[in-house]
């Protein structure tokens, strides 16, 4: 199975979590890890990090081997690197190796696309508008995306992601929380092999807004578009509480959890699992899959990174290809 790799922010911590990733194969038998980059960027950041692991150079995909680390050079001209801060040079360079790496996907020349961290700022360009890899990816690629963090035991979606605050309301429809529980159910059956999955919806406001006292839209807006996919046989439950959901434990009793915004879901899901998490772009026709955490410059280049969610998201990535098939 060919892994696509796109490089993130050569300035951040991604090719020291990839390297360290695939210093053992014994976790990716018949794989085929593929990083989207150049010779001299991962060989000038090695010698950053004063650590050498074993890395086969090529010019063209096909030439990729099997069970060995491979770099595809996409670019050919230097970068200098300054490690552990931001720059529009990497940003630039984190967009080149991204964009490639989604050609290959729409081509099928690789089977999935685990992405490293960028910087949403540095990679802003007239050329590349986006909050994130998950909007470009929305644009390019089939489907209804929906990001969605994960691990073996917890699972959380998102009605809206990358928004501010003061537009979560509006965004908050009827028809849009039943697209996203929708293509949350369909990805618990394809994408993890869960018969009749069970889905939990939290509410929007503090309290689900306490029969109107604190904001009308759980009681007009989301309880409606749960009686909704109740009737089409979609086994949905909710509004819950979002304050007293996770403590409590009742996130348990679901395989999946879709919560109204960001911060609602992330937060909780962070506290319960940061650094083992995955974060997948779930409802479109191919596979992307990324660590659940950033750039963390403050400690770029010093090989102090934990490499454990970038592990957990190449193996998620390998797992869902399967289960499709």
């Amino acid at each position: 199975m060919r892994i696509g790799i796109s490089v993130g922010d050569l300035n951040g911590i991604g090719l020291e979590i990839i390297l360290k990733t695939f210093s053992d194969f014994s976790s990716f038998k018949n794989t085929t890890p593929i990083i989207f980059a150049s010779k001299q960027a991962v060989v000038s950041y090695q010698k950053k990090l004063n650590s050498f692991y074993e890395v086969h150079y090529i010019a063209e995909i096909s030439a990729a081997k099997e069970n060995a680390l491979n770099v595809l050079t996409i670019w050919n001209n230097t970068i200098s690197l300054q490690i552990g801060k931001p720059s529009k040079e990497t940003g630039k360079h984190a967009v080149i190796s991204f964009a490639k790496a989604v050609e290959f996907l729409k081509n099928n020349e690789i089977d999935a696309l685990v992405t490293a961290p960028i910087d949403k700022k540095t990679i802003q360009s007239k050329d590349f508008y986006f909050p994130g890899h998950t909007d470009y990816l929305i644009k390019e690629l089939a489907g209804d995306g929906m990001m969605l963090l994960m691990t073996k035991t917890l699972r959380v979606g998102l009605v809206t992601d990358h928004l501010p605050i003061r537009q979560i309301a509006d965004a908050v429809t009827k028809e849009r929380i039943i697209a996203k529980a929708t293509a949350l159910i369909k990805c618990l059956k394809q994408d993890f092999a869960i018969k009749t999955p069970k889905i939990a919806l939290l509410g929007l406001n503090p309290h689900c807004g306490d029969n109107g006292v604190i904001g009308t839209e759980d009681d007009e807006v989301v309880s409606p578009a749960i009686a909704e996919l109740i009737a089409s046989e979609i086994n949905a439950f909710g509004p819950f509480p979002a304050d007293s959901f996770f403590g409590s434990g009742n996130y348990k009793n679901y395989d999946a959890i879709l919560a109204m915004y960001h911060d609602q879901g992330l937060t909780p899901f962070k506290t319960l699992s940061f650094g083992k998490g995955v974060n997948y772009t779930a409802g479109l026709n191919k596979v992307r899959t990324s660590p659940d955490h950033g750039t963390a410059y403050d400690i770029a280049g010093q090989n102090k990174a934990d490499e454990s969610s970038f592990k957990e998201a190449v193996l998620a990535a390998i797992e869902i290809v399967n289960n499709r098939k």
